[in-house]
């Protein structure tokens, strides 16, 4: 008998390595220009709102952890607690999220390299980039956790040495001219709805947070270690986020003299470090999105593996290497479908990662009422605040950004859905059978 599950090798560290590596902990200051127009400079107070948003749905994320530690995420945890009906429809949204990030990562790695040496076409650097992330999610988790240690220190360290050099700049004058200023989280002469406007697009930064649920099948008891890793993802993420988008409005108050606010945080950077620090800046951002592109792959393939163990997916998608004990068949198809980065525009791909992340952070918060507060009936005060007010409170949170996303993004995201609604006819022959149901532990091993 095959054995048709992954191996258990992951701690705390490397799960949380991997939800780093997928958030890109750099990408506060690819968007720091155009969130410091929307918010008119209060860029700290926009990331704390996002933060505390994200709060909700991440706790939710924790709590289906314990009782689904299953590879198949949003899948598995409103499969169970809901009906496999529903279960079918958030997979097929959370696989638009998770198939289109390896791409964005791709594209914009592509646009980074054939600026700096424009006699090689970007394809080429495209490809190079997909070759090896694929080739490290093949040889397995171990290999993949070591790049992500590696990507995280580099970034962490980085980010360190820029806060040092603002500070340095600041207390010597520059900027604002002093460290403690409630300005960049709160400006009163500022209408507070200019913060609500960042936090809206500043949400997307903490995406990667419930990817350490992908991995719940090869990590060390999971119902303890998943809900951590998720919460110090999005915690010390939004810290990390604040830290820098404050000294960076410290350091340059006036986000209105930017040059261009899609390359602020270059003109930031070179200002406090001088050219040196920005040529290190770009190696960071290039080594950032390989650690995205290489941990979005890696959830992608994981989820697929688990819908295609239960029967929602052909089984070619449920089966592992025998050697490598990591789903191949997956890995090679979502870098097949990367490919489509050598045509795709970055606005489409942003458009559909954006549907998809929010269909499935409803969906696992109404998981939580629907599996702890409804099916178990824990309706005590205690329970009724645990599983019924937080998890709802995030789910309204949630749809209120959905509802506020471009008109792009929803129709991209309906067609995509629709999508999914025929596979599903098809699959139950129009909702006549139930549509496979998830298996955990030995129920895996015995249908294996």
């Amino acid at each position: 008998m095959q054995q048709n599950q992954l191996n258990r090798s992951l701690t705390l560290i490397p799960v949380v390595l991997f939800g780093y590596s997928f958030m890109a902990l750099a990408t506060v200051f690819s968007t720091y220009g155009i969130a410091a127009e929307l918010s008119h400079g209060m860029v700290s107070g926009s990331y704390l709102l996002a933060l505390i948003v994200m709060l909700f749905t991440a706790y939710s994320y924790g709590q289906m952890a314990k009782v689904v530690p299953s590879a198949g995420s949003a899948y598995a945890y409103t499969q169970k607690s809901i009906n496999p009906y529903v279960g079918f429809m958030v997979g097929w949204a959370v696989l638009m999220d998770y198939l289109f990030i390896p791409m964005v990562n791709y594209l914009l790695f592509g646009i980074f390299f054939s600026a700096a040496f424009p006699s090689v076409p970007s394809y080429v650097w495209i490809l190079a980039m997909l070759l090896v992330v694929t080739t490290v999610n093949v040889l397995g988790i171990r290999l993949a956790t070591l790049a992500n240690a590696f990507i995280s220190i580099f970034s962490l360290v980085f980010i360190f040495i820029f806060i040092c050099l603002s500070a340095k700049e600041i207390t010597g004058g520059a900027g604002t001219g002093t460290i403690f200023n409630f300005e960049p989280f709160y400006n009163p002469e500022e209408s507070f709805s200019y913060l609500v406007a960042g936090a809206a697009l500043l949400c997307f930064s903490f995406l990667g947070f419930d990817s350490a649920t992908a991995f719940a099948e090869e990590t060390i008891n999971p119902e303890k270690t998943i809900p951590r890793a998720v919460f110090i993802i999005t915690l010390v993420g939004g810290a990390i986020f604040m830290s820098v988008s404050y000294f960076a409005h410290n350091v340059w108050p006036d986000y209105t003299t930017f040059t261009d606010p899609d390359s602020a945080s270059h003109e930031i950077i070179t200002f406090v470090g001088g050219k040196l620090f920005s040529s290190l800046f770009l190696a960071v951002y290039a080594i950032t999105a390989f650690g995205s592109a290489m941990s979005s792959q890696a959830s992608a393939s994981r989820v697929l593996f688990a819908m295609g163990r239960d029967g929602q997916l052909p089984k070619f998608f449920g089966r592992l290497h025998h050697k490598f004990q990591t789903p191949v068949n997956n890995i090679l198809i979502i870098g097949t479908i990367s490919l489509l980065a050598l045509v795709l525009s970055l606005t489409l791909l942003a458009s559909f990662i954006n549907f998809g992340a929010f269909i499935a952070f409803i969906s696992v918060n109404i998981a939580v009422i629907f599996y702890y507060f409804i099916r178990q009936k824990q309706r005590s005060i205690k329970g009724t605040i645990l599983y019924l007010i937080l998890p709802g409170i995030g789910a309204l949170l949630d749809f209120w950004l959905l509802l506020n996303l471009d008109i792009h993004s929803k129709v991209l995201g309906s067609i995509w859905f629709a999508l999914g609604l025929v596979y599903l006819l098809f699959l139950t022959k129009g909702f006549k059978q139930r549509p496979p149901e998830l298996k955990l532990g030995t129920e895996a091993d015995e249908t294996a």
